[in-house]
């Protein structure tokens, strides 16, 4: 059974980074399996937001390996992204997860992939997932044209690509660091 459906966007603002996701698990193309799943968290002693896309149990093992990176470089956002997308690209068993990241810590904003990628967005916006492409012009329209802070951008950037997107809804979890 394939497992889908997830929106993650994420912004940056007057030194404020919001992550915002989604509730909704979508079986296949036609069932919706859950509509509250939290797919945003707190991680290493609340410093690092991560948002996930993708498989389920993919994302949960990268997040706790991310996490593992984490204590391994004393909280060094960058090396540990780095680190797991170096790892993610060229471990055999890890090589064949899918699922895509956004992490964040008070200074920092990237995502990292599987095909080695860690990029930090140049206009602090960035948005992964089925709704990702629709969160993510939503956002940057409101970054340009309003003063909203970062975290209300994320939400109405959800609540936007939710409109959209069937496999987005609207119960959204937002973090802010």
């Amino acid at each position: 059974m394939d497992f889908r459906g997830t929106t993650i966007c994420a912004v940056k603002r007057n030194g404020v980074t919001a992550v915002a996701g989604d509730g909704q698990v979508t079986m296949g193309e036609s069932v919706i399996l859950k509509g509250n799943a939290v797919k945003v968290k707190r991680i290493y002693n609340d410093k690092v937001v991560i948002g996930f896309a993708g498989s389920v149990s993919d994302a949960f093992a990268l997040s706790e390996k991310f996490e593992e990176m984490l204590q391994k470089y004393s909280g060094n956002l960058m090396r540990s992204a780095v680190e797991l997308a170096e790892l993610w690209r060229s471990d055999k068993v890890y090589r064949k997860l899918e699922a895509l990241l956004i992490v964040a810590d008070k200074n920092n904003l990237y995502i990292v992939s599987g095909s080695g990628e860690v990029i930090e967005p140049e206009s602090g916006v960035c948005a992964i997932g089925s709704g990702g492409n629709y969160a993510l012009a939503a956002a940057r329209a409101l970054i340009q044209n309003t003063e909203l802070p970062a975290d209300e951008i994320a939400r109405k950037a959800l609540l936007i690509a939710s409109e959209l997107c069937v496999f987005t809804n609207d119960h959204i979890t937002v973090e802010v660091v």
